[in-house]
């Protein structure tokens, strides 16, 4: 086994076994995750009228800036230890949740939404905390060692008050078991892509921010006919020539008004 980067043995296995992992040190250096908290402080600031703050996705699209973190070997070392040593950016969605009332993101696995998108399906996701979050404001909670199915059945529920416009039906995991994570700022959790997971409304005083970074192996396929003409970069490592790479320099306004033509 390749001698790991950053997880601990205990951290991998964790993984592994439950689906998740909570990784209590800041993911960047000081200075590195503040200016990225500027950064998005700057965004959140640029928000048109009637634009929420839980619905910024894929905003590398417009904003080549935002490939400064999302390349860093800093997280990237955190992925390799998951995925291995060829990476494939994702995706990546900042989902702010202001204090005192936000939407509620509904119990699912972001595999049932991606299921005409990627083979196979081995995403591996990393939540990072922009503000800390807890309990209290709403931090995202996991359904440990459901990352074995991550095709479930879903029902329609109230875009008004969630993130999404579907949700896991009940009666298909137990919600007793779930378990919060906690992080400082700076620091993260790694969940896979079947993993059950959601998080509460923010009714709190203090906001709560996460910056979701996902990251695939370069041996995923992304399919070319799927339903948004998503695009992935080339992060590190081999290139297996499954895929056609986006340009981190450049922006796919294009891209952004094909998904909000789907309603997305």
């Amino acid at each position: 086994m390749p001698a790991l980067k950053r997880l601990t043995p205990q951290e991998l296995n964790h993984y592994r076994t439950e689906g998740y992992v909570c990784h209590h040190k800041p993911v960047f250096g000081a200075r590195k995750f503040k200016a990225l908290k500027d950064h998005f402080e700057g965004k959140l600031a640029a928000l048109k009228p009637g634009e929420r703050p839980e619905h910024m996705d894929v905003p590398h699209f417009l904003d080549t800036k935002l490939f400064e973190w999302l390349l860093d070997d800093e997280v990237l070392d955190l992925v390799q230890d998951v995925l291995g040593p060829d990476i494939d950016l994702f995706s990546s969605h900042f989902i702010g949740k202001p204090a005192g009332g936000s939407l509620r993101v509904p119990w699912h696995e972001d595999s049932a939404y991606w299921r005409t998108m990627l083979e196979p399906m081995e995403v591996c996701t990393v939540w990072l905390a922009i503000d800390s979050s807890d309990e209290s404001n709403g931090c995202m909670y996991v359904i440990p060692r459901t990352h074995d199915k991550g095709f479930s059945e879903y029902y329609k529920v109230d875009p008004n008050k969630n993130l999404f416009m579907t949700e896991i039906r009940k009666g298909q995991f137990d919600e007793s078991t779930a378990v919060p994570c906690v992080l400082a700022e700076g620091e993260a959790s790694l969940h896979h892509a079947k993993l059950i997971h959601g998080s509460p409304a923010n009714t709190s005083t203090r906001r709560r921010v996460g910056y979701t970074m996902r990251y695939t192996a370069s041996t995923t396929k992304l399919h070319p006919d799927n339903l948004f003409k998503h695009q992935v970069y080339h992060a590190r490592g081999k290139d297996h020539g499954l895929n056609r790479y986006g340009d981190p320099s450049r922006t796919y306004p294009d891209l952004m008004e094909n998904r909000a033509s789907k309603g997305h």
